[in-house]
């Protein structure tokens, strides 16, 4: 059994006769689009995590929150789980759909509902591409500041799904840090708004809860986010090395300098080679590794800085530094980064795309320990990283048409992850976990965690129909994966799930 996908869920799961529901969301819901036929349910099988496919039972397109309502009363009173899709760019499983369940998509709510410059906001609904918020806020010199690399295509529903970052995030946050407000639907049907206009809420702070909760506990309906003001000069350090791990240092060095820049990221020489291939960004394909820095603001405060990191920078041992000469060549510096996936996509079949966060002062270490699995596998890693966070994405190349060379992409993966974690970082930095990792959240956290976990699910979604599956694992699959410690054949917490 591969480590993503858990066969037994489905089969665990109530077996719904599919035309029984097909017949009984027509009779509640004439209205909305449902999907049942083979080639109609095929677009769905999959989210970015494209390796892994399940065919939905039905995908369900509403066009009002009329709609989103019934559904989810409907599918609550039959015991159907639901799975929720925005755009499909996902890159861990989380949007994968169930063979018993019905996949809900939301990508028809694509209206930007107002932007207020004098509040510095923006409310839209959750088939919002990321990039149009900024598009739409540009007349008045705002924009959204989390920007994935997928920017272009990804969702704001989807975003707060999976608490996305982007190349901005070290001095602007994740999505949780740009968020006001959010309305859901329950899997019983209820409306809720969680947070409000202001920049603080009484009571819990569930709207951090649900920030990155990836479909488990609501489905997002509309999202309040931050504005911010175009900075008024920003400026692009690319800086190259003979060593990986000298960059990785240089990373620490320039935060312990007292700078937080716009962006700090990291590319090594597979990743350089083929985002140069593929954009011509101007990249120096002799590095072994490039940094690029970006810092913001007003324009003394640029130039001194620029000063201050490039001096950190020589300090560290770059070979070259350079500063992007203009507007073009800063935007071509960072087209090179943002599209990096593609780029390396087009240098093997397939690659299997980690997402693991360490500490900053660990990125030599761990890259030395990647290079280590990489020669041991035999399978080429290019290492991309949101360095200034210690965000990385190694893209583990391989072939599925290769017997054996998919299982062991992703036990090279699994390893970066617990590498990870033994560093003192998080199997996950924007992501999520989906159905990919859930067998590493085992190796992050204990059995009481895990409990806690459930209880919270358990509080938003008692007959866990949403998403089920994802994110938490059973301590029957930490026991399995061999992760807990069980004593005397007695698993912890005996009352917890078990499928």
């Amino acid at each position: 059994m591969n480590i993503l996908y858990d066969e037994r869920l489905d089969g665990e799961l109530p077996a719904n006769d599919k035309q029984q529901v097909l017949e009984r969301l027509q009779h509640a819901l004439p209205s909305l689009t449902l999907l049942h036929r083979e080639e109609d349910l095929r677009p769905f099988e999959c989210d970015g995590l494209s390796a892994y496919r399940v065919l939905p039972m039905l995908v369900a397109l509403p066009d009002t929150l009329e709609q989103v309502e019934q559904l989810m009363r409907t599918c609550h009173d039959m015991g159907v789980p639901v799975v929720t899709r925005g755009a499909g760019t996902g890159l861990s499983g989380g949007a994968l759909p169930l063979e018993q369940g019905v996949l809900l998509v939301m990508s028809r709510f694509k209206q930007i509902l107002e932007v207020d410059p004098d509040a510095r906001v923006a409310r839209v609904q959750p088939g919002v591409r990321n990039l149009a918020i900024s598009e739409a806020a540009a007349p008045y010199g705002l924009y959204y500041a989390p920007d994935p690399s997928s920017q272009i295509a990804c969702s704001i529903g989807g975003n707060v799904a999976e608490n996305a970052g982007g190349v901005h995030c070290l001095k602007y946050g994740l999505t949780v840090h740009n968020v006001l407000k959010i309305e859901v639907i329950t899997i019983e049907g209820e409306r809720m708004t969680i947070g409000s206009d202001a920049f603080d809420s009484p009571g819990f702070d569930l709207l951090a809860l649900f920030t990155g909760s990836e479909g488990m506990l609501g489905v997002v309906t509309e999202v309040t986010v931050k504005l911010l003001p175009q900075p008024e000069n920003a400026k692009v350090l690319m800086a190259s090395f003979d060593d990986v791990e000298k960059a990785g240092k240089a990373v620490g060095d320039i935060i312990a300098a007292g700078i937080i820049p716009g962006g700090l990221e990291m590319m090594d020489k597979l990743a350089i080679k083929a985002a140069e291939d593929f954009v011509h960004a101007g990249y120096p394909m002799e590095a072994e590794a490039i940094l690029l820095c970006e810092l913001d603001g007003v324009e003394a405060d640029v130039d001194d800085d620029c000063d201050t990191v490039r001096g950190v920078l020589e300090g560290a041992g770059a070979i070259d530094i350079s500063l992007a000469r203009d507007d073009a060549e800063r935007a071509r510096f960072w087209a090179g980064r943002k599209n990096a996936f593609p780029a390396v996509g087009r240098m093997a079949p397939d690659y299997y795309c980690m997402d693991g966060t360490i500490p900053r002062r660990e990125l030599p270490r761990v890259l030395k320990g990647i290079a280590a699995l990489s020669e041991e596998s035999g399978l080429p890693v290019a290492n991309v990283f949101h360095a200034g966070d210690g965000n990385m994405h190694p893209l583990v190349l391989f072939d599925t048409n290769k017997p054996g060379e998919l299982e062991l992409a992703e036990e090279v993966g699994g390893k970066i992850l617990e590498l990870c974690v033994e560093a003192g970082g998080s199997i996950t930095g924007e992501h999520g976990v989906g159905r990919e990792k859930i067998n590493q959240m085992c190796t992050q956290f204990q059995p009481d965690e895990i409990t806690v976990f459930h209880a919270v699910k358990a509080a938003f979604d008692e007959r866990r129909l949403l998403n089920p599956g994802k994110n938490i694992p059973t301590l029957q699959r930490c026991a399995e994966f061999g992760a807990m410690h069980v004593h005397n054949n007695e698993l912890p917490h005996p009352d917890l799930p078990r499928f």
